[in-house]
């Protein structure tokens, strides 16, 4: 958000202002934030940040953090947020694997599972695994302040290496449906209960706005499943569809300086976010960043979208037979088109794939960008951030808007 935005005195913009001064308090972290730099920073009236700070205290979400010296009178009460006041929930759902994430209101991750997954088991089984790994991670962390708050020093508390999952009473794939606990977080806050809503993220194409999966590169049997409607009616709660990369990128952009880039993701498939002027750019049918389906090689090896010579179908055909040095010089070609195309300030690279070789992808990657970016000298990096920055990125489909009531329509 723009420093520099006024907020408006206006009751009917009472939830922009709330989000303005949320923001803020955000951002200001355990230190927190006077009253009055608040009416500075948001151009509100001292009255309508103190009606605003109130109602933020009553329902829980700002409290006192202390009292800072006054350059004139008595000593300026400054505030902080709670980020236990609430959460969100983070779904990943790759081809092979589930990952949810229980985050709170700064984002930091509570509790983390991961399942394996067959996105072409069936929206009907793959939505019951959605649901049971909802409440799972919710009842984590309620186990997990529970445990912590009866143990001296208040430490981590470690889940079963391994723990059963049935849902629905069906095995998910892989190891007989058995799953992994990634871990239980401290600082899981009191009282965890309903969370503000659901964020899911998904191989695309789909579109973001009616929430409804098109034809996923290999599994064209989502095409046109209402699977955010779907999921809310399973859940009960508010859910928000997007792209896995879309995802991944807005929780960088959040983090970030506000300029442009582009986030490539390599694991099961391969694919973009991008981010353009700190904001990011979906397209207006979210068909942006469907960057593994860009032909570069005509006549080449079919990929799965139906096309031939694609970089997805390249490049994961040489990390398939080894040859991690042919992948990066495929994925940095490709990266280099972007860069030329849209004049970004930087790349990110993310994903298992990613992850398993950081160091050779960055290195060769860079190498051909840097030799066809005519000199412009864009750095290449691993996207820093979570550990599972996809998941992560999909909780902040519900709280970007919390904090950003103005791009909140874009957000989610």
């Amino acid at each position: 958000m723009n420093r520099g935005s006024a907020g408006a005195n206006l009751p009917v913009l009472r939830g922009h202002n709330a989000a303005l001064v949320l923001d803020l308090l955000r951002t200001a972290g355990e230190g927190g934030i006077s009253r009055l730099e608040l009416a500075e920073r948001t151009g509100l009236t001292p009255q309508a940040v103190s009606k605003i700070t109130a109602r933020l205290r009553t329902e829980g979400m700002a409290a006192e953090a202390g009292r800072r010296a006054s350059t004139g009178g008595k000593p300026r009460t400054v505030l902080r947020l709670v980020p236990s006041a609430a959460h969100a929930v983070g779904l990943h759902l790759d081809r092979d694997e589930l990952t949810a994430v229980l985050v709170d209101l700064a984002g930091t991750p509570v509790a983390v599972r991961r399942v394996p997954l067959d996105l072409g088991a069936g929206a009907e089984q793959v939505i019951e695994a959605a649901a049971v790994q909802v409440d799972a991670v919710r009842a984590e962390a309620v186990r997990a302040d529970a445990a912590r708050a009866a143990t001296p020093g208040g430490g981590a508390v470690r889940g079963e290496a391994v723990r059963t999952a049935t849902p629905g009473g069906k095995a998910v794939r892989g190891e007989a449906g058995r799953t992994r606990m990634d871990s239980v977080l401290p600082d899981a806050g009191p009282g965890v209960g309903e969370p503000l809503g659901v964020g899911v993220a998904m191989p695309g194409p789909l579109d973001h706005v009616t929430g409804v999966p098109r034809r996923v590169t290999g599994f064209p049997q989502w095409d046109g499943f209402p699977l955010r409607d779907a999921l809310a009616a399973r859940l009960q709660l508010p859910v928000v569809l997007d792209k896995d990369t879309n995802a991944a990128a807005l929780g960088l952009a959040l983090r970030g300086p506000g300029d442009s880039f582009v986030y490539l993701h390599l694991g099961t498939g391969l694919g973009a976010g991008l981010v353009l002027g700190g904001t990011l750019h979906r397209g207006a049918r979210t068909g942006a960043g469907e960057f593994g389906h860009q032909v570069i090689q005509l006549d080449g090896p079919l990929c799965e979208c139906g096309n031939r010579g694609c970089i997805e179908a390249l490049c994961l055909a040489a990390v398939a037979r080894g040859d991690l040095a042919e992948a990066a010089r495929v994925l940095g070609a490709g990266a280099a088109n972007l860069v030329g195309l849209l004049d970004i300030d930087r790349v990110l690279l993310g994903g298992r794939t990613i992850a398993a070789h950081e160091e050779r992808f960055v290195r060769g990657v860079a190498a051909v960008v840097a030799e066809r970016a005519r000199g412009a000298g864009i750095p290449v990096a691993a996207a820093e951030g979570g550990a599972h920055p996809v998941a992560e990125g999909a909780a902040q489909l519900v709280l970007a808007p919390v904090f950003r009531h103005r791009r909140g329509a874009e957000l989610g």
